[in-house]
């Protein structure tokens, strides 16, 4: 898998997506010491307004950031997005008002609602072979669940000689020394594309994913990740607490748990994709977590909550699988696009994906606060399991990456025509201004 990172290019662009999680992971603690600060007992409520924030500006910010900057130059898109993120974490430690608070995290949220669509879209232009993309993506995974172990533990190191304001100043750091390493890089160029109108920017990746069955499929996957995945990240801190009796350091192992199953699955995905294929890797997935959420969740609602050392273990099965799904997603998109739509498309699933977590963070501590865990649990396993069965509605096994399609509407002398030829004919389908509906 590192062996990727003998590409020049994409180990800068790596390096500067590891060192923007570790600011962004530092700002995280960060940010909740500051609530506690403005808000006393009051912080949680502080946070959740400002995770619900960042939220809303992933899920209406990115199509239209996109649409924006679609003719500026890549590079200069990302660093300026780094630097906007960096200028607003220097103004953290600053804030007098919980509405400044707001504010600032809406702005720096809009600038990765810029960066993190555009990134991932520049990389399957560095990594053309579909392999080594692969790898990137597990590699990506993996970077992902090292931050949420290494940030906390650097927050932790750092607090101990100095005042938590200063956790911002790394996050400045972080997104400097990003900025600067995709500076350092070559990135390419958007392929050309026909000029549009803004609006038709600001939807046609929507368009090109809703029309995708296996994009749609991707989408009912996310409901399912995100339903599991958002009842881990707002409840394990009340089920290692209540049901176990545990302190920091067991909650600490708890994640640690889910993130090492997650780690796990991005090691192995490279070769079980390559023998199996995305679809059936991503539903075994999507079905792992609905099996898991109900039982455990079924056990908590009678009251037998299972033992310390079989919930550590479940949890690593939950990140297992969990990451069966996210891991693969980029491959969807990567095939489902011409180069010149990939930004558009990436900021799709980067917003509707966020949609599902919109949906599902607030499901998850509303159920759990007034029905329990074990009930949330198992509302979380019905949703998941709801998703699996919408994939395999819209997603099909089976179909062809080339299927037989004519095209009617065109003249015979239309240079499409001309290549393909006249009648019904195949070759790498996708959505785009000649193929508008799936065959």
């Amino acid at each position: 898998m590192l062996g990727i990172l003998r590409n020049r290019d994409f180990a800068r662009l790596f390096a500067a997506q590891v060192v923007a999680l570790l600011g962004t992971g530092l700002l995280t603690v960060g940010l909740g010491l500051l609530a506690y600060d403005l808000a006393g007992g009051s912080a949680g409520l502080v946070l959740g307004v400002a995770y619900t924030v960042k939220m809303v500006a992933y899920v209406g910010l990115s199509p239209v950031a996109q649409a924006v900057v679609q003719h500026l130059p890549r590079k200069a898109v990302l660093i300026g997005a780094d630097l906007i993120r960096a200028g607003v974490a220097l103004c953290l430690p600053f804030v007098t008002d919980l509405w400044q608070v707001y504010a600032l995290i809406f702005v720096l949220q809009a600038a990765s609602a810029t960066f993190t669509p555009a990134f991932q879209a520049t990389i399957p232009d560095i990594l053309t072979d579909e392999g080594a993309y692969t790898r990137a993506l597990s590699l990506s995974r993996l970077a992902y669940d090292l931050e949420n172990l290494a940030s906390p533990a650097l927050a932790g190191v750092l607090l101990l000689v100095l005042s938590y304001h200063w956790l911002f100043l790394g996050t400045v750091a972080g997104f400097v020394a990003s900025g600067w390493l995709v500076w350092r890089a070559t990135v390419p160029p958007l392929a050309g594309g026909a000029a549009r109108p803004f609006r038709e920017r600001l939807f046609r990746g929507a368009r090109i994913y809703l029309a995708t069955p296996r994009l749609r499929g991707l989408l009912a996957l996310n409901l399912s990740a995100s339903a599991v995945g958002a009842f881990v990240l707002v409840n394990t801190v009340v089920l290692v607490r209540v049901d176990h009796g545990g302190d920091e350091s067991a909650l600490a192992a708890a994640m640690a748990a889910f993130g090492a199953g997650s780690m796990a699955a991005a090691l192995m995905l490279p070769r079980v994709l390559e023998r199996l294929g995305d679809r059936p890797v991503m539903l075994a997935g999507a079905g792992a977590l609905a099996v898991l959420a109900l039982a455990m969740g079924t056990a908590l609602w009678v009251g037998q909550a299972p033992a310390w050392a079989l919930f550590l273990a479940l949890w690593a099965l939950v990140g297992f699988a969990y990451a069966a799904i996210l891991t693969p997603s980029g491959r969807l998109l990567r095939r489902s696009a011409h180069p010149e739509d990939r930004p558009a498309l990436f900021a799709a699933q980067f917003a509707l994906s966020h949609a599902c977590w919109l949906v599902t963070y607030p499901l998850a501590g509303v159920a759990g606060r007034w029905l329990g865990m074990g009930s949330a649990l198992v509302l979380a396993g019905l949703v998941a399991a709801l998703g699996l069965g919408l994939a395999l509605r819209l997603w099909p096994g089976g179909q062809p990456r080339a299927p037989l399609h004519s095209h009617p509407d065109l003249p015979p002398d239309h240079p499409h025509l001309r290549t393909h030829g006249q009648g019904p004919h195949a070759h790498s389908y996708v959505i785009d201004d000649l193929h508008r509906r799936w065959p």
